[in-house]
């Protein structure tokens, strides 16, 4: 039985496969690999993006996905996560795939060993597979002027001390051999050995990737910005910082406009927003492959 806690629970070979497995689906999708598989979805925090897309990739592979809603389920009558999760694992299904925030929650369920665990976002420490989904984009980009990300520089951009698609992605890029820098206000960096700068336009020249981020102000007890407007003016990636440079420009979503990224680069090509999207159905497809057909 495997899980996905954090992409460490991935070896260099299976991100190598989900990689070449996402590619394929993209260019065909493939016969239904997981049609008596039966999924539940365990959502503790609102998501838009990563519950449908994780969903989607369920049925194009042909398994069932049964969501359960903690709002309306036994935890509101004071059950125990563990027992809730007993509870649903005597049920039988192939794989829970939970977002909570606690940053421990789906490693001790996974530690229960009852079913596979695939972490749909935790606390501010891990969401392994938007950072997949997000190596894959990048992947994908620079492979069609055929050129390896070994070496590609990549400046995180905004609330990196609050995202937990910063902490994966971090962890996940520079064991791919990338470079990755950071980009905040003091208040919003987290303690780190890489490069730190407080400026998009000290890093602007000297990048292949931005990640972009969105903002967080209410996470933060002090002020760093008045408002989201006086953010903006200092990092929002919009047409005067970027000009023509040759950047890949990418973001988790959801995207607040006109303050983590302009209306302006959002319509351009130079910008992956929505390819990262639809990326996200083919590397959870192939998430799903590896976890309930490949390691089972």
């Amino acid at each position: 039985m495997q899980h996905l806690v954090d992409t460490y629970d991935f070896t260099q070979i299976q991100i190598e496969n989900l990689l070449q497995d996402a590619t394929s689906f993209k260019a065909q999708y493939p016969p239904q690999l997981l049609k008596d598989k039966l999924l539940i979805t365990l959502f503790f925090e609102a998501s838009t993006r990563t519950r449908s897309s994780f969903e989607i990739a369920a049925k194009r592979l042909g398994a069932s996905v049964v969501h359960l809603d903690p709002s309306k389920s036994s935890s509101k009558k004071g059950e125990s996560l563990e027992d809730t999760f007993t509870n649903l694992c005597a049920m039988e299904p192939d794989g829970v795939i939970i977002r909570h925030t606690a940053n421990n929650t789906p490693q001790i369920l996974a530690d229960m060993q009852m079913t596979s665990v695939i972490n749909a976002g935790a606390g501010d420490y891990a969401h392994p597979t938007q950072a997949l989904l997000d190596l894959f984009t990048i992947v994908e980009h620079f492979s069609l002027v055929n050129e390896p990300i070994e070496g590609k520089r990549i400046a995180i951009v905004g609330d990196i001390i609050n995202s937990r698609v910063a902490s994966s992605a971090i962890r996940l890029f520079t064991r791919m051999g990338m470079k990755v820098l950071l980009v905040a206000p003091k208040p919003f960096m987290p303690k780190s050995d890489l490069e730190q700068y407080q400026h998009v336009e000290d890093v602007i020249d000297n990048v292949d990737v931005i990640m972009s981020l969105r903002t967080q102000l209410e996470r933060h007890n002090t002020v760093v910005f008045k408002d989201n407007d006086a953010y903006a003016k200092e990092y929002c990636i919009n047409k005067e910082r970027l000009g023509n440079r040759d950047i890949l420009i990418l973001h988790p979503g959801p995207v607040m406009r006109n303050i983590d990224i302009s209306d302006e680069i959002l319509a351009d090509p130079r910008c992956k927003v929505l390819t990262q999207v639809k990326n996200g159905v083919f590397m959870r497809m192939a998430i799903l492959k590896l976890l309930l057909l490949d390691a089972s």
